[in-house]
C-alpha cells in the first residue's frame, strides 16, 4: 500500500478530473478509471478492476463513488478511500450547485437541451463498450457457470422484466456456490 503525498495527489487529481469531465453516471466513469489505474499507472490488475466494479455495482449508492472508494482503499487504505471519495464527489457537488442557481435558464435553453440529448448518445456508446469489455472478459475465461449466469441475468432482465434485486441475489448465490465448490476442489487437490 502506498502512503506518500505523491500517491494521494495522483489519486485525488485523477478521480477529480474523471468525475468533473465524465457525464452519464458510474458506468461511464468505470472504463476511464480502468484506463487510468490499470493501463496508465499500473496500480491495479485487470481482474482487480473487474472485482472492484462488481462490488461497486452491488453496493448501495452511486457506482462511481463506490468504485472510487474501493479503488482508493485498494491503493492507499482508508486515507486513499477518503481522498478518492472527495475527488469524486466535489465536482458534481459544485456543478449541481451552480446549475441549481441557474436552473430556470438551463431548463428552457434550446442549446443546452440539444447538447444534453447528444450526450445521451455518447453515454449509451460508453455503456455499451463497458458491457462488451466485461462480457468479453467473462466469456474469455471459458468457464460455464459465469457465462450461463451472465446470459441468464440478461434474459431475466430484458425478456422477463425480473426485478434487478432478484437478479443480484441470484447471482450472489450462484457466485457463493461457485466459490464454495472451487474452495472444496482446491482443498481436495
Amino acid at each position: 500500500m502506498r502512503h506518500d503525498a505523491h500517491t494521494f495527489g495522483i489519486l485525488f487529481l485523477s478521480t477529480f478530473k474523471l468525475s468533473a469531465f465524465t457525464f452519464g453516471g458510474g458506468y461511464v466513469i468505470i472504463p476511464l478509471m480502468r484506463k487510468q489505474f490499470v493501463d496508465r499507472l499500473g496500480w491495479l490488475e485487470e481482474q482487480e478492476m473487474l472485482d472492484l466494479t462488481a462490488i461497486a455495482q452491488s453496493s448501495p449508492g452511486p457506482i462511481a463513488v463506490n468504485a472510487a472508494i474501493l479503488l482508493g482503499y485498494r491503493v492507499a487504505g482508508v486515507p486513499g478511500a477518503l481522498v478518492t471519495m472527495l475527488g469524486t464527489v466535489i465536482p458534481p457537488l459544485v456543478i449541481l450547485s451552480v446549475i441549481s442557481l441557474f436552473y430556470d435558464a438551463f431548463r428552457s435553453n434550446l442549446i443546452v437541451s440539444r447538447v444534453m440529448k447528444g450526450m445521451q448518445a455518447g453515454v449509451a456508446a460508453v455503456i455499451f463498450d463497458v458491457v462488451l469489455t466485461m462480457a468479453g472478459q467473462i466469456i474469455g475465461r471459458k468457464r460455464a457457470v459465469p457465462i450461463v449466469t451472465l446470459a441468464g441475468a440478461f434474459i431475466a432482465s430484458w425478456f422477463f422484466d425480473v426485478h434487478i434485486l432478484l437478479i443480484l441475489l441470484a447471482c450472489a448465490l450462484i457466485g457463493l456456490a461457485q466459490w464454495r465448490a472451487d474452495t472444496k476442489k482446491g482443498a481436495a487437490a
